[in-house]
């Protein structure tokens, strides 16, 4: 199965590149994708609010920096009807085509980038070729751009062969703060889907070398802890001050001191704190923003309790108050045997791959494991597939980049699984 246009597909993944976002502020990037899913011979494609229950979005930006976002859309080029559609923050988008009977099959990529300053090293090859990130400060360090690219791919090649049945692929926003997973899974459109496949690039694995089923997924909860108390001068009246600094750092403390558990690894980080205006004045406010995380959604769950009971202890502690939010979160999940088996089978065919690997464990978290979990939960199957490339810096640092010709690799073997599930049926 020959996958057409490979230029335009490297164009088309350059384009996203240049012009990076982050979650819930995707909005050149589904624009960009429903412009080009206009293009292909579709029954439906779902945008924005149609594509998503909105109530379950979590850790929205706030309105001025959507309205930057969405301004920095138009200014590139984005069609301002699609803008419209996606105001507020209502990104993403899912494409659906119906080819006659046959199983519901899904694919799921992810769109949104990450608040990182991209290279200008001269061996970086978006900067050597002209397609460095135009966001500055932000970055398609992690392949997101290259998900997108493959499900275009995907539908262009699984639609160009005799599949019957129906292909839904889901462009799913907000996946590094792992909040756009649920509001996509609880939108509807999976209750249909019978197989679901989703996708990675590298993982650190080299190019030619295809994962067939993805585990080890950690559950994780992002929370943030804001501490309120009460200011006071610092040198002459402490004692009528109410330190948040404090309590904060009471529960920093005690958060990395929560026991760890017998039925699987659990996971902490304090990963961002803060508080205090000035040297002399006992801080009123302080923040931590972390994360809990377990082998399984119950061990993500016993850490998110305790983390809850620390971070309110510390507070009282010190005579302050502390408001805890959900940021995101992300169930565990484990790739059905029978899909991962069909990718191994295809995958042996396919020009340019080397090496087969069945499983490998993540090691991280993906709420990807949303959609996953629903189809599970509803009596389908689900699997998580690697596509190796030969990165030159590690995810999520500022020299991460792909080997383009691994685009068409991933489009053929994940067209050429999902044809083959749909006329067997595992």
């Amino acid at each position: 199965m020959s996958v057409p246009d490979a230029d335009a597909y490297r164009e088309f993944r350059r384009d996203l590149h240049r012009h990076p976002e982050p979650a819930w502020c995707e909005f050149y990037t589904t624009a960009r994708i429903v412009e080009a899913l206009r293009e292909r011979d579709l029954d439906a494609i779902h945008v924005g609010r149609d594509a998503l229950a909105a109530d379950e979005r979590l850790n929205v930006p706030d309105a001025g920096t959507l309205e930057e976002w969405h301004d920095r859309a138009a200014a590139a080029g984005a069609d301002p009807d699609l803008l419209a559609d996606l105001a507020g923050g209502y990104t993403g988008c899912v494409a659906v085509a119906e080819r006659g009977d046959g199983p519901v099959v899904g694919l799921r990529v992810d769109i949104d980038a990450l608040p990182i300053l991209e290279s200008d090293g001269d061996d970086h090859v978006p900067v050597a070729e002209g397609f460095r990130s135009e966001n500055e400060g932000y970055m398609h360090a992690c392949g997101h751009d290259v998900h997108a690219t493959i499900g275009l791919g995907v539908i262009d090649a699984v639609l160009g062969s005799d599949f019957s049945g129906t292909l839904k692929v889901f462009f799913q926003p907000s996946e590094e703060q792992v909040s756009g997973g649920k509001p996509m899974a609880d939108s509807g459109h999976l209750d249909d889907v019978d197989y679901l496949y989703a996708v990675h690039i590298g993982l650190d694995h080299p190019s030619g070398e295809v994962v067939c089923g993805v585990d080890g997924f950690l559950a994780v909860r992002h929370f943030l802890a804001e501490f309120s108390g009460e200011s006071s001068h610092a040198g002459a009246r402490p004692e009528q001050g109410r330190n948040t600094v404090q309590a904060m750092a009471a529960a920093i403390q005690n958060l990395y001191a929560i026991p760890r558990h017998a039925d699987g690894p659990t996971r902490v980080n304090a990963g961002l704190v803060g508080g205090g205006t000035a040297t002399n004045i006992v801080p009123e406010e302080s923040y931590i923003e972390g994360e809990v995380r377990g082998a399984t959604t119950d061990l993500a769950a016993y850490m998110d309790r305790k983390a809850r009971r620390v971070l309110r202890s510390a507070a009282e502690m010190h005579d302050c108050e502390v408001e805890v939010d959900l940021l995101g979160e992300a169930p565990s999940a484990t790739s059905d045997e029978a899909l991962a088996a069909v990718v191994g089978d295809v995958a042996g065919d396919v020009d340019g791959v080397t090496s087969i690997v069945d499983r490998d464990d993540l090691g991280g978290s993906e709420d990807a494991t949303f959609l996953m979990q629903a189809v599970q939960d509803a009596g389908g199957l689900a699997c998580y597939v690697g596509v190796g490339t030969d990165h030159p810096g590690g995810h999520h640092t500022s020299t991460f980049d792909v080997v383009e010709d691994d685009i068409a690799l991933g489009v053929d073997v994940l067209a050429r699984a999902i044809r083959r599930v749909a006329e067997e049926r595992p």
